[in-house]
């Protein structure tokens, strides 16, 4: 798999917008926030004015005109290329088939869940379940606005349908894992201190066992 000249995901959003119309930097920040796609690209005024530019320099994007609306400075306004095209299509043709390693914070530091002991972790899941309730409480609220009243189509906001679903199966499993950790069913190894550091201690084994 070839390594690609601009692999940064914000650049894959700006092309995606330039599917639809031609645009200038600002409009283009606007529309991400207003769809609620800032939760899927990392957007910053400085962030977003290097990958154009970035996307310029390859050729994937290329300057249409340059308007002024009222006293506002002057604003370029972009399209893609044939080439920056090619590319965006192939990207996103990529990314959809192959899955790839990631490697999110929450899954490293529930590897050492044992750490906090059963009451602790119990309370950390059930805040993180509100947070997450709080999440999907707004995804949904977002989709109802932008899908549900018709303003987009359904395909325009389809990622964030896809992270209400991640939202919804993570907040069930951090449920479900609390809920265990609580009736005992999740068995919780005891931890002590050796000369070698903090161990923790298999269940003593049964003398009835063959």
């Amino acid at each position: 798999m070839a390594r690609r000249k601009v692999a940064n995901t914000l650049a894959l959003a700006v092309l995606g917008l330039l599917q639809e119309k031609s645009m200038h930097p600002y409009e283009m920040a606007s529309t991400l926030r207003e769809r609620g796609k800032d939760g899927s690209f990392k957007i910053n005024t400085g962030s977003l004015y290097d990958t154009v530019q970035s996307l310029v320099r390859h050729g994937w994007i290329t300057q249409v005109e340059t308007v002024r609306d009222g006293r506002r400075p002057e604003r370029t306004v972009y399209t893609t290329t044939e080439v920056g095209q090619q590319e965006f299509v192939s990207w996103v043709d990529e990314l959809i088939r192959t899955p790839a390693t990631e490697h999110p914070k929450f899954m490293a530091a529930v590897s050492y869940l044992g750490a906090l002991g059963p009451e602790r972790a119990a309370e950390a899941l059930d805040e993180r379940a509100g947070h997450l309730d709080r999440q999907i409480h707004e995804a949904r609220q977002m989709l109802a606005e932008t899908v549900g009243s018709g303003l987009l189509p359904r395909l325009f906001m389809i990622e964030a349908e896809y992270g209400l679903h991640a939202l919804e199966a993570e907040h069930a499993w951090t449920l479900r894992t609390s809920d265990e950790i609580r009736s005992g069913t999740l068995s919780w190894p005891e931890f002590e201190q050796t000369d070698q550091g903090w161990a923790w201690s298999a269940p003593a084994e049964r003398k009835d066992a063959p």
